[in-house]
């Protein structure tokens, strides 16, 4: 039996990537891409009801988003950076769940976490890690979230920004209906690009240039700014 049939009969049985790469033997980062590529074969309509969805508080800074509510929409911490988690229905007891980072200002997502297995114990706790680098989080129904990654995922390709390889098999996550349209995104209606720490600055700027001409039509920050 190949590696991925072997990840794909203990997927079916629950098991999370960790425990997968244990019961193989394989390191982690073996079992990783496998698991995504195992979860891409499901089809859509098989995938469990929502359950749950969270986002960043603060995500509406610079956007505009009518008929949404952001409990906490400070001026500082995020620089466009939001954390989006959704949980889908695995079984009565289990849930599957998936993270996305999104930079909502020029890039799209940017990483990307899951799919794990979690039951729910496991998943509060790790919600709380997935958004302690932030002010908080706040529950947020499944459209907004799903508008809030895909939709900075349209922007970004209209800039002629792809998304990161391990956005796809993600993306399904969220479904496959088109979005509403009602968030814009960058900063105030423009691109403004926050260099993070693996990027290709100067690819992303010539890319923007060609996409929107030379600032002030982009903004840029070569790094973050404490408190911006």
């Amino acid at each position: 039996m190949e590696l991925i049939d072997k990840v794909r009969e203990l997927r079916g049985q629950g098991k999370s990537p960790k425990e997968i790469a244990r019961a193989l033997g394989v390191p982690p980062s073996k079992v990783a891409p496998l698991v995504r590529a195992v979860a891409a074969e499901a089809p859509v309509e098989e995938m469990g009801e929502v359950a749950g969805s969270w986002v960043t508080t603060g995500w509406s800074v610079g956007l505009t988003a009518p008929g949404w509510v952001d409990e906490a929409p400070e001026e500082h911490g995020t620089n466009g950076t939001v954390c989006v988690l959704v949980a889908r229905r695995h079984s009565w007891d289990k849930y599957v769940v998936c993270g996305y980072l999104v930079d909502t200002y020029c890039l799209g997502v940017r990483h990307t976490v899951g799919p794990d297995v979690m039951d729910e114990r496991e998943l509060r706790r790790f919600r709380d890690y997935f958004f302690s680098d932030f002010p908080g989080w706040q529950e947020a129904p499944f459209e907004l979230a799903r508008e809030l990654v895909l939709g900075s995922v349209e922007y970004a390709r209209s800039l002629g920004l792809d998304p990161i390889e391990d956005f796809a098999p993600l993306a399904r996550h969220l479904g496959e209906e088109e979005i509403a349209g009602t968030v814009t995104f960058g900063r105030d209606g423009r691109p403004f690009y926050v260099v993070g720490p693996n990027d290709e600055p100067r690819k992303v700027l010539r890319q923007l240039e060609r996409a929107v001409g030379k600032p002030p039509n982009f903004g840029y920050v070569m790094v973050s700014p404490e408190g911006s």
